[in-house]
């Protein structure tokens, strides 16, 4: 494969790569190319088939716009976005680079972004790579992969993880053409949040990844891993509401939209099938990553303490106050009542009311609004993401462990150390976005400061693997905090650890008849 890269006139960068020439923008400094289709689009014959490489084009083809994202749930107005959107290009990818074509070398990092596996897109403004290449000398590249049903649902005739398999053929891509524009294909870490940070967990435990990334990053790691039988139940509930089964060939003859609405109808409802679908009911949780056998054998922790990913280098963390966001957007601030407490401990603490017990026990002056997020908070993202650094660590690997303590000061305070606001003060998108509700209209100096900082330690780190603190060890257990005053100090959240020291996150099964 040749690749080159030019400067023709008017500035505007040109890069030949293996599947043929695009031509992108410059801006503030970094050449940008949008919209670089990283495999065939999924639709037609290819849908809900696993990714197939993209054919080749003649000429020069146009990088200077997003792709159309995947088919979304409606949540924040997502599935408004996908629909107004035109063409197919499902899969693609978009780089920023301070110097492409010049061999520089440069370490890439490759974002997946969150969304509970049902909504996301790379073109969202927070998602701009440019401040991140810029001020951290790297090749950002962000990338489309399916989620909702086109991605996640377990569908008959069909490969499950359809959207991680997606991943897959994006960091393959980098392998293949990230030199072309001044990245380093031996130096690639890859990083995301939430949802995105459990798809960097289970690329760490997937062996088709096992190459393709040599450091990762993963931001608040949700715990929830689908039995075979879960997902294909709820698959089945979606296709029902269609009157239709979920087959490939029921559901290859639905518009997108209605797939994903489908999707919505049930994720909506699921509270009524609790007795059935357990935990992933009471959070309203209809996607997840498949433990199938096959692309997935077992659970990251479980691979990670298996040795999976001793030679990545692994930097994890989670925010102190995971819930606080989503107990905003439930109205609840202020309003959780002791029943709703009570609940939330009985289903989510480790051991049933074993565990209602040690919470009890262990945060006595505790009121039942604090129970609740801490409990939500511990189950969803805060353990999963402190187990994965201790799997990994146990196994003899090396991890960095971080938590941000800086609350939000959007919406005076109200949000705390939130879910998310990590997102903006990584990519120093501060007043872009739906995250800079959190920041404020008029970002602080301080907030600017914290951004920079953690901008610093992930670039460092993908440049030559330390962030700027000690490797986690479960006999000192240092963490980073991030906050007005970093502070390298004992994990603070000793309470909740101890809680959760013996819980494994096993798949989550179908637990009804």
């Amino acid at each position: 494969m040749t690749v080159v890269a030019s400067e023709p006139s008017g500035s505007q960068p040109e890069v030949r790569a293996a599947a043929g020439a695009v031509r992108g923008s410059r801006e503030a400094g970094v050449a940008v190319f949008r919209g670089i289709p990283f495999a065939e689009p999924p639709v037609g014959s290819l849908r809900f088939a696993a990714p197939r490489p993209m054919r080749g084009w003649d000429g020069v083809r146009a990088a200077v716009s997003y792709g159309p994202p995947p088919p979304q749930g409606g949540h924040f107005g997502m599935d408004a976005l996908a629909q107004d959107a035109e063409g197919d290009d499902w899969l693609t990818v978009n780089v920023w680079s301070p110097d492409p074509g010049s061999g520089a070398g440069l370490p890439v990092m490759v974002w997946i972004q969150g969304g509970a596996y049902t909504i996301g897109m790379s073109g969202l403004p927070e998602y701009d790579g440019g401040c991140l290449a810029r001020d951290g000398g790297v090749v950002v590249v962000t990338f489309n992969y399916r989620v909702g049903l086109e991605g996640f649902g377990q569908v008959e005739g069909a490969p499950a993880n359809r959207g991680l398999l997606d991943q897959v053929a994006a960091l393959e891509w980098v392998r293949d053409n990230i030199r072309a524009f001044g990245g380093d294909p031996d130096r690639v870490t890859v990083f995301g949040q939430s949802a995105g940070a459990g798809s960097v967990a289970t690329l760490l435990a997937m062996e088709r990844a096992a190459g393709l990334f040599r450091r990762a990053v993963a931001q608040s790691v949700p715990g929830t891993f689908f039995s075979p039988e879960l997902a294909a139940d709820i698959a089945t509930s979606c296709a029902a509401e269609l009157g239709l089964r979920p087959t490939v060939a029921d559901l290859s003859t639905v518009a997108p939209a209605r797939l994903s609405a489908a999707g919505d109808s049930v994720g909506a409802k699921m509270a009524e099938w609790t007795d059935r679908w357990g935990q992933v009911a009471h959070r309203s949780i209809p996607f997840s990553p498949v433990v199938d056998g096959d692309a997935l054998l077992v659970t990251p922790w479980r691979a990670l303490a298996d040795g999976a990913g001793r030679d990545v280098e692994l930097l994890v963390g989670h925010t102190r106050d995971e819930q606080r966001l989503f107990t905003a957007i439930e109205g609840l601030l202020g309003q959780v009542t002791q029943e709703q407490a009570a609940t939330a401990l009985q289903v989510f603490g480790p051991g049933g009311q074993d565990g209602v017990r040690r919470y009890l026990d262990g945060f006595p002056d505790a009121g039942p609004e604090e129970l609740y997020e801490l409990v939500h908070s511990d189950w969803l993202f805060r353990m999963p993401s402190l187990h994965l650094a201790q799997a990994q660590a146990d196994a003899g690997g090396r991890a960095h462990l971080y938590e941000l303590t800086w609350s939000a000061p959007g919406m005076g305070g109200a949000f705390g150390a939130c879910h998310g606001l990590d997102v903006p003060l990584v990519f120093g998108n501060l007043d872009r976005g739906q995250p800079a509700v959190l920041i404020g209209e008029e970002p602080s100096r301080e907030a600017a400061a914290l951004a920079t900082r953690m901008r610093a330690a992930w670039t460092a780190f993908a440049d030559h693997g330390d962030p700027g603190w000690p490797a986690y060890d479960t006999e000192q257990r240092l963490v980073q905090l991030f906050d007005t005053r970093p502070a390298v100090t004992p994990y603070p959240e000793e309470t909740s650890r101890r809680i959760w020291q013996d819980h494994t996150f096993p798949v989550l099964p179908l637990i009804g008849p």
